[in-house]
């Protein structure tokens, strides 16, 4: 098996996150014969669950290499492990910039990973693209115009769920089960936001935090609710204990699960696949199990890299086709920098996605960028697992529907 990432673990002590950087960082760019990339990534701890977004990105970099590279320069991925802590992630990233002379970021795991040296990296004007993270404040051109999210916005997935239960289950009680976080908060304010004045039909709100080990109590506190409809935003391994206790205590409430979770790798097939049946999410790229896809010229390749360069990859975890997804719009952007390799350009080709489509993204989702929109992809669709794959429930939601604010 290749496996060119590097997962390093920190030994060094807390780096300040303050004060002036060196002056040679400006203005770097690549060598004649390498790009150097910088990713930090949970390969370890409560969040190891995606970590096979950074693997299947490292390999896809290795099979770009293996075809040449970018104009004759290959890529180098320096992706280090935080151990899913937000402190360690910021050291990583801070050496990764003052140590290892990364070119610029790309594809970093959360929110509260990201944050700390947001500030840092636009000071430096150095890319911070495609983080792997929906929160709003990767969308910032303004005052952070080096920093670019990725993927649909928690908000907006969040106003998506109220639109269905508007549109299918008016006036039953609603039940939220929320990580005690940023993300969590995210995606139950869009909830609020797209239910409006019907937010009073939520009966009750529950946390609970990404360390806990059972939430039987959360889940029984919202069966005693009289809920008729849950939904869950939190990590995979929490979704899969809640699909669990609800089958245990024979609770069956209309089931919504954020998209970050849906994973049958990591959420539905740990909770049992028969007691997933039913559950409903949102999605913007294509169910690698999903046999509609078959034979489509794009999966066939996908699962041809995955049988090459990621032969340990799962198949049902939804992360490896993310991870394929980000990388390969990552070489779009390069690919757009023609020889001119500088950060500057980079992040202006960044800027420039022109209605292009992933290989992997679901029909009618396009990938489109602009100084003001830092926000690449706008689109998403409801899903529904039938015991094997998710199927759709309804066409692919407009950005102007998802709430932009532009």
């Amino acid at each position: 098996m290749m496996k060119k990432w590097r997962v390093v673990s920190v030994v060094a002590a807390l780096v300040t996150l303050c004060g002036p950087a060196a002056a040679q960082q400006a203005g770097v760019s690549a060598t004649d014969s390498e790009i150097l990339i910088g990713n930090v990534m949970p390969y370890t701890g409560e969040l190891a669950a995606f970590a096979s977004i950074g693997k299947t990105e490292a390999a896809y970099f290795d099979m770009i290499n293996g075809q040449g590279g970018i104009n004759g320069r290959k890529i180098r991925f320096l992706t280090y492990n935080d151990n899913s802590d937000p402190e360690m992630a910021a050291r990583q990233l801070r050496k990764l910039v003052d140590e290892d002379k990364v070119l610029f970021m790309f594809g970093s795991f959360g929110l509260s990973s990201n944050r700390p040296i947001k500030t840092y990296l636009n000071e430096q004007k150095i890319p911070q693209l495609f983080i792997a993270s929906g929160d709003d404040e990767w969308s910032d051109p303004k005052d952070f115009p080096w920093t670019m999210g990725w993927q649909p916005a928690f908000r907006a997935e969040g106003r998506i769920y109220a639109n269905y239960i508007d549109a299918f289950y008016s006036g039953q009680k609603i039940a939220v089960l929320w990580q005690n976080d940023q993300f969590g908060r995210d995606l139950f304010s869009g909830l609020q936001e797209g239910l409006g004045d019907l937010s009073r039909m939520i009966v009750s709100d529950i946390t609970f935090n990404i360390s806990d080990r059972s939430i039987d109590s959360q889940i029984d506190v919202l069966q005693a609710s009289g809920a008729q409809i849950l939904v869950f935003d939190g990590a995979p391994a929490v979704a899969a204990l809640a699909l669990r206790r609800m089958a245990e205590i024979d609770w069956h409430p209309v089931f919504l699960l954020d998209n970050a979770s849906a994973s049958i790798a990591n959420a539905l097939r740990p909770a049992g696949l028969e007691s997933s049946i039913g559950v409903i999410s949102t999605a913007f790229l294509k169910d690698a199990g999903d046999p509609a896809w078959k034979d489509d010229p794009a999966m066939q390749a996908w699962s041809s890299f995955m049988d090459k360069y990621y032969p340990d990859g799962d198949r049902a975890d939804g992360n490896t086709v993310f991870g394929y997804a980000a990388a390969e719009t990552l070489i779009e952007v390069l690919k757009q920098c023609g020889d001119d390799l500088s950060r500057e350009n980079i992040m202006r080709q960044a800027e420039a996605l022109k209605n292009f489509r992933s290989s992997l993204a679901l029909p009618g989702i396009v990938i489109n960028t602009g100084p003001a929109d830092f926000r690449p992809i706008e689109q998403m669709r409801l899903v529904q697992f039938d015991g094997n794959t998710w199927q759709p429930i309804g066409a692919v939601l407009e950005s102007a529907f998802l709430g932009s604010n532009h």
